[in-house]
């Protein structure tokens, strides 16, 4: 029987919504999927799905196709959106396989209807999966053009209720200027999610961040590239930025 949250008292969430893009998929890769990369997120999720939290997940397609990116391109942009939201599916299915391969009870969960190779979004039905400690994958963002994977992860946290949004980056935190390319930036612990906007800190997209802040949920920012930093977050250990009111 697996162990509840009420029984792991190192554990600060009960359910929540880890969000990463596309490109955390490629590994050094320019473009795609790079398996042992992909594979090592699902040991990141397993490890944190075996403390008994419940996993939702949203995943980018830039590593296979951006909507805006074939918008500039001169390809009508609610097409080129479309498109976008079916490459997260991939991504979404790629994922899945690699969690079942662990012994991770897994479901794709597509905002646009494709039966064959995904569930449905059906609000009721997701949660009862939760329940089940299945891990949900949600894909094709909202369905709808013009809004990001950001927009969607915190659209189904909410609806989930999740206790916060991880969004797993390439660096470690909030920072006020580009930690790659200046060596004087400094990292937040805590920021406020009217300061997020007003100096387009950059942890999301406006839209998403304004949704956080209107249903007071928590987004932390968190390195995906430290290895169990993961669950050492959710054990209140390592090093992330919280951003909250």
């Amino acid at each position: 029987m697996t162990d509840t949250p009420s029984d792991l008292p190192d554990t600060k969430f009960k359910r929540v919504m880890l969000k990463i893009s596309g490109e955390a998929l490629m590994g050094d890769q320019g473009f795609g999927l790079h398996p042992p990369t992909v594979e090592r997120i699902a040991d990141e999720v397993k490890s944190v799905h075996d403390l008994g939290v419940e996993i939702c997940m949203v995943i980018g397609g830039g590593n296979i196709f951006r909507g805006l990116q074939g918008s500039a391109q001169g390809m009508e942009r609610t097409t080129a959106d479309y498109m976008g939201m079916l490459a997260t599916v991939m991504n979404a299915l790629a994922m899945q396989s690699a969690l079942e391969a662990r012994g991770v009870f897994t479901r794709v969960i597509s905002a646009i209807t494709m039966n064959e190779v995904a569930e449905p979004y059906i609000r009721r039905r997701a949660v009862r999966h939760l329940e089940k400690q299945r891990v949900c994958i949600f894909a094709a963002g909202t369905g709808n053009p013009y809004f990001t994977t950001d927009t969607a992860a915190t659209l189904r946290a909410n609806e989930m209720s999740c206790e916060a949004i991880f969004k797993g980056t390439k660096v470690d935190g909030v920072y006020d200027k580009d930690p790659n390319k200046f060596d004087d930036a400094k990292r937040y612990d805590e920021v406020s999610y009217d300061d997020c906007l007003t100096k387009r800190l950059g942890v999301m997209d406006a839209s998403a961040i304004a949704l956080a802040r209107d249903n007071n949920l928590p987004i932390i920012v968190f390195s995906l590239d430290e290895p169990g930093g993961f669950r050492g977050i959710l054990a209140g250990r390592g090093t992330y930025t919280k951003v909250h009111g």
